[in-house]
């Protein structure tokens, strides 16, 4: 591999990391889910392999297609708000509720669920398209056409190992979530995360 062409490696790398290491619904899922041991292999996969997906057809063109097409933005804020406002209420009924929060009692979801609601946090946050396939795409786009390859391969080992960490590293704080008070705080948390993002997503909706 030519030493010229590891910066655009860790190019990928970095833009990627500074971008999705940050409290967001996705993130908040993955952990969620990570704590309670519960699919966590094909959430963390599915995550990563979105990213990947959006990412290379962000440098192959689709962001410039996108910015075109009139009242995208708006749709996606509309409809990520609704979830998001669904998905913080209920994490806030949660915290409400005592004898739902012991880890042993956290209700179950199938894989199919799983998926669904990784789906959904994952391709209805506006967010994800401006980062991953607008911005990275352009800066990607940017580069000499043989050094794209690695700055989508760095992007994507960086979501991958992210999301892998945790998902994954999760179970590390378990002890801490045998405690009743800890999933009332977490749950309060995500939901007021996920209400404010509901909120944010609308004021830019109101903006168009």
């Amino acid at each position: 591999m030519s030493t010229a062409l590891l910066p655009a490696f860790a190019k990928g790398f970095a833009l990627s990391a500074g971008l999705i290491v940050a409290i967001g619904a996705q993130n908040m899922f993955v952990l969620r889910q990570g704590l309670k041991r519960e699919h966590v292999l094909p959430i963390v996969l599915f995550c990563a392999l979105a990213d990947a997906t959006l990412i290379i057809a962000g440098v192959n063109g689709l962001g410039a297609v996108l910015a075109l097409i009139p009242g995208l933005s708006l749709a996606l804020s509309l409809g990520g708000a609704a979830f998001l406002a669904w998905y913080g209420v209920g994490a806030l009924r949660r915290a409400a509720n005592p004898e739902a929060l012991a880890l042993a009692e956290q209700p179950s979801i199938t894989l199919g669920a799983a998926l669904a609601g990784t789906a959904a946090f994952t391709f209805l946050n506006p967010h994800v398209y401006i980062d991953t396939v607008m911005l990275m795409g352009a800066v990607g786009a940017s580069l000499p056409a043989a050094e794209r390859p690695l700055f989508m391969a760095g992007a994507a080992l960086a979501s991958f190992s992210w999301f892998s960490a945790l998902g994954f590293g999760a179970r590390f704080l378990v002890p801490l979530f045998s405690r009743p008070a800890a999933w009332r705080v977490l749950d309060l948390v995500i939901g007021a995360v996920m209400l404010l993002l509901a909120v944010s997503l609308l004021v830019a909706a109101a903006g168009h």
